[in-house]
């Protein structure tokens, strides 16, 4: 017999039967449906729980701290060469240090002077680590000039005029809502780079000039966070070097040059445990979202097996469903059967036209339960937004903000329906079997 023959067929013994067919196809809907709607519903709560942690902070991002390392007093420094040692390590895809300066150098524009936080970072990571301006632009490279700014969004206003009292403007915006401009543009004024010396030294220290790239958007999240202003780690070194010659201040040729915070970006969030763990073997101790984001993602997947596990309890409840409608198909058709065998039907065929009629069941009841699902995680997701009432806000109370309560991947939908198949496939065997079993003789005879 041919395939195509054994399909057709097939599909004409279910249509014989289209009542108890379709009540058997809707236990298959329910349990895929519940299988999706549930498993969605986990993947949803995940998704949420990744956007809330991802707003706290960069999920791929290590923090290393130099203070209260276990190194001893051998181990190798925090320096460059050891940054080098992070970059080399597989998944990572920036390191910069972070230095802070305050109070050892002033930006001036004229009569204007800004004392705030200067941060010095490596400027060719800035774009990998997902800063990004809302004027000008990132530096771009290493070949950046030297002395190059970025702005924080608000430290223009920290730019005063010290010859006045209150020399600050403020940031309150008018009855339009509208903020006041500052004293000076770094976009557009003329900047410099004063190095601090005591009121009473005679040195002269002749100003730096200075270039603004851009204008940094607010993002607290980062660290170092878009405030004050930054400054590319080598143009810090050298101001500091600058500060101490002219304070008449001494290196210690004993100490050995060290950071005191790094910051690791790898390509993905699943890689920050590893590269944690080889960053923790050089002695320096880390700290990243991890800590929090594991157990959560622990949580979440428990919490995705027991929703997928109530689901599943309803398509094997329709499991049973598909082998006593194929069983008593067996006792309507043993005549046929019978008369199949006896001009010659092979037993192979008639094993596979009854798999074929029990995994179009699970087919068909996979496809509709899907197109279901899809309804059902529509309309969850539209109650969860706001426009439910009450039930909107059950329904929205573990999705995070501008987030999906129910998500419905393509491997999802494409795993229902092959699952909900094979089910069908499966609970076909035990009919199968005991169609072919069948004697001839006496399934001919039989009325």
């Amino acid at each position: 017999m041919k395939l195509i023959d054994m399909i057709l067929m097939s599909l004409s013994n279910l249509w014989k039967r289209k009542v108890r067919t379709m009540l058997t196809v809707i236990g298959v809907i329910i349990g895929t449906c519940a299988i999706v709607v549930m498993v969605s519903l986990g993947l949803g709560i995940k998704q949420s729980m990744d956007d809330m942690l991802a707003g706290i902070g960069d999920l791929t991002v290590i923090n290393v701290n130099n203070y209260g390392t276990n190194q001893g007093t051998d181990s190798d420094p925090l320096d460059d060469a050891m940054l080098e040692k992070f970059a080399q390590l597989e998944h990572v895809v920036a390191v910069t240090p972070i230095q802070y300066s305050y109070g050892n150098f002033k930006i001036t524009s004229g009569k204007y002077q800004y004392n705030g936080q200067i941060t010095g970072v490596n400027f060719s990571t800035l774009e990998a680590l997902g800063y990004q301006v809302t004027e000008g632009a990132l530096p771009s490279g290493t070949d950046t000039a030297s002395y190059s700014l970025l702005f924080g969004s608000t430290a223009a206003y920290d730019f005063y005029n010290p010859k006045k009292r209150n020399g600050y403007i403020s940031m309150i915006p008018d009855a339009n809502g509208n903020l006041p401009d500052p004293y000076v543009n770094p976009m557009k004024d003329k900047l410099e780079i004063e190095i601090s010396i005591p009121e009473d030294s005679n040195k002269k220290v002749k100003p730096i000039k200075a270039t603004c790239l851009g204008i940094l958007a607010e993002d607290w999240s980062k660290n170092p966070s878009a405030y004050g202003v930054f400054m590319d780690i080598k143009d810090l070194k050298a101001l500091q070097k600058e500060y101490n010659k002219a304070n008449n201040i001494k290196d210690d040729p004993t100490k050995k040059e060290s950071y005191e915070q790094v910051v690791v970006k790898t390509d993905d969030m699943t890689a920050v445990a590893a590269v944690e763990e080889a960053i923790q073997s050089y002695g320096f101790n880390t700290n990243s979202m991890e800590s929090v984001r594991k157990p959560l993602e622990e949580q979440s997947r428990t919490m995705q097996i027991f929703l997928g596990g109530i689901g599943g309890v309803s398509l094997l409840v329709a499991a049973f469903g598909i082998i006593n409608t194929m069983t008593m198909s067996i006792y309507e058709r043993t005549k046929e059967i019978g008369v199949m065998k006896v001009i010659g039907c092979r037993i192979g065929n008639i094993r596979t036209m009854f798999l074929m009629e029990a995994a179009a069941i699970g087919f068909m009841g996979g496809v509709i339960g899907v197109l279901l699902s899809e309804g059902v995680s529509y309309a969850a997701n539209t109650l969860s937004a706001g426009g439910g009432g009450g039930l909107g806000s059950i329904f929205g109370m573990g999705m995070g903000a501008g987030g999906q309560l129910s998500i419905i991947p393509p491997w999802l939908i494409l795993g229902a329906i092959l699952f909900a198949t094979l089910i069908g496939l499966i609970a076909g065997i035990y009919p199968a079997n005991r169609a072919v079993r069948i004697s001839a003789l006496s399934a001919i005879h039989q009325e």
